[in-house]
């Protein structure tokens, strides 16, 4: 199984100041900064809309609200991982109904990945590990810059 290649982590990937009430609003600018970047191709913001429609990634867990969102590779121009910290958290449906209220997303990791579909997986369930660990979410939620998120991110996943 793949490893979470830690080096698609960038600070200029990393939003604090997105304020959006729902996914797609979210979406809506994140296009905005990630496409004049080189990331996406012009079928990202349509694709990622439909896929979380399909199969949402709201995950409410002990120590924090996230959403993963991510598409098809198709849609991406190169490989990303962009971390977003809304001002407010922000409406997500949930990943297979596991609650039944929308999940209020506290951090949003969004996943440009190229590869395969098994490093997707393995890229979900590392973070899954991560945001099972209550120190963890305690210190990625603290951070309050590109660099620090980055950093914490980066040892975090290579635990």
């Amino acid at each position: 199984m793949a490893a979470l290649d830690t080096s698609l982590f960038s600070p200029d990937l990393v939003f604090f100041d997105i304020t959006a009430t729902i996914g797609t609003e979210l979406f809506s600018q994140l296009r905005e900064r990630l496409a004049p970047m080189g990331y996406l191709e012009d079928s990202w913001l349509q694709a990622i809309v439909t896929r979380e429609n399909n199969y949402p990634t709201g995950l409410e867990l002990d120590n924090i609200s996230v959403a993963i969102p991510h598409v098809e590779p198709e849609n991406i121009d190169k490989p990303y991982i962009a971390v977003i910290k809304p001002e407010n958290p922000v409406a997500f449906e949930p990943m297979a109904a596991m609650v039944d209220h929308p999940v209020q997303a506290q951090l949003i990791i969004n996943l440009g990945l190229k590869a395969h579909d098994e490093d997707q997986v393995a890229v979900l369930q590392k973070l899954m590990n991560v945001f099972m660990d209550s120190s963890a979410c305690e210190d990625i939620l603290a951070q309050t810059t590109g660099e620090g998120m980055v950093d914490t991110m980066v040892k975090y996943c290579k635990e």
